[in-house]
């Protein structure tokens, strides 16, 4: 049987190159919530991962998309280690074969990680604690930020190395529970700049890093609606469970647009975090009516005896807590004023 995929409009876009699409796919059917056979078959790509902004945006965030509707544990692995290759090449650094990488960039209350310079080489020292480390016992390599004088700056380190040490983690989640994300101790690690100080928060890059796990977060919505599909065909739906379908499939075509449109405008350089805040915004709602839509239409049967649904369920709640909500949107808020304050909109409402 074929591996169902997702696409944002019928202009279907090539596979990206860099990745073999198939194995990913594959890797997301076996994984039924454990990241170890998407982290292996990360690691047996042949060539770098492809990276946004080089115009095939859409078929990257598509294939993002399909391995979330199929597992979001997979998703949530395979996320990080394509923003990892995208910040690489933003940065000018060659990408290394073999290995599976993480970002961890969040910073957290009575955690510090400082970074000091060793030696002429260009070699930083990075010392504290960093929390929200996902899957740091797993993977080869990680892009870190650390604090430095000014600011923060970013650095590879091997997460292989002697004075990296995950700390142990409360992690208690149900959803998404073996992407384990508690805190990292290093010691003395070795660490290799990637851009200057403050150069990892400001380039633009880092707002289409966010859109990229909205679409994770999408691809998540579309697993649901797959349930809610085939329930509806198993029996002959009253009207609510009509209406039910037709709502989750017009959110689902909304968000699908949204999607495609802000693809395209990162092929076109054209995409800052106003653009990200509205998108991810959009779709993180999305994401909470369809979690709703299932819940009413689906009852507790699917929850009580589908494994693959209550963990989709878990997992997507605990996802989409990436978007800060009601915090998000005052950030779009504060954009939108400063933007017509600088004269970008003229002095008055962009709408």
């Amino acid at each position: 049987m074929k591996t169902p995929t997702v696409h944002f409009s019928a202009d279907r876009q090539p596979a990206p190159a860099g990745f073999d699409t198939a194995a990913l796919l594959t890797a997301a059917v076996r994984s039924r919530g454990e990241p170890a056979p998407m982290i292996e078959a990360l690691r047996r790509a042949a060539t770098p991962p492809p990276v946004p902004g080089r115009g095939s945006t859409t078929a990257l965030w598509e294939l993002l998309a399909s391995v979330a509707a199929l597992d979001l544990t997979a998703a949530r692995t395979m996320e990080p280690h394509v923003d990892a290759a995208a910040i690489l090449d933003q940065a000018g650094i060659a990408w290394e074969p073999g290995t599976a990488w993480g970002v961890f960039a969040a910073e957290g209350p009575g955690m510090r990680l400082e970074a000091t310079p060793e030696d002429d080489d260009g070699t930083w020292l990075l010392g504290g604690d960093k929390p929200w480390c996902s899957l740091a016992g797993s993977l080869d390599r990680a892009i870190i930020t650390a604090a430095v004088p000014g600011g923060r700056r970013a650095f590879v380190i091997d997460l292989r190395q002697a004075g990296v040490v995950p700390a142990p983690s409360a992690w208690a989640s149900h959803g998404l529970p073996n992407v384990s994300s508690g805190p990292l101790r290093l010691d003395a690690v070795p660490g290799r700049p990637v851009g200057g100080t403050d150069w990892y928060l400001h380039r633009d890059g880092f707002a289409w890093g966010g859109l990229a796990v909205a679409a994770c977060w999408f691809g998540g919505a579309v697993g649901l609606y797959r349930t809610l599909h085939g329930a509806a065909t198993r029996r002959e739906p009253d009207q609510l469970a009509l209406a039910w379908l037709g709502e989750a499939d017009r959110l689902l075509a909304s968000g699908a647009a949204l999607l495609a449109d802000a693809a395209r405008r990162v092929d076109a350089g054209t995409v800052g975090w106003r653009e990200a805040h509205r998108v991810r915004g959009n779709i993180a709602v999305l994401c909470e009516r369809l979690l709703s839509l299932c819940g009413r239409a689906l009852g507790p049967g699917p929850l009580a005896f589908d494994a693959d649904h209550a963990r989709r369920v878990s997992d997507l709640t605990v996802y989409i807590r990436q978007h800060h909500a009601a915090r998000d949107d005052a950030s779009l808020g504060r954009l939108l004023l400063e933007d017509a304050g600088a004269g970008r909109e003229t002095g008055t409402s962009p709408w």
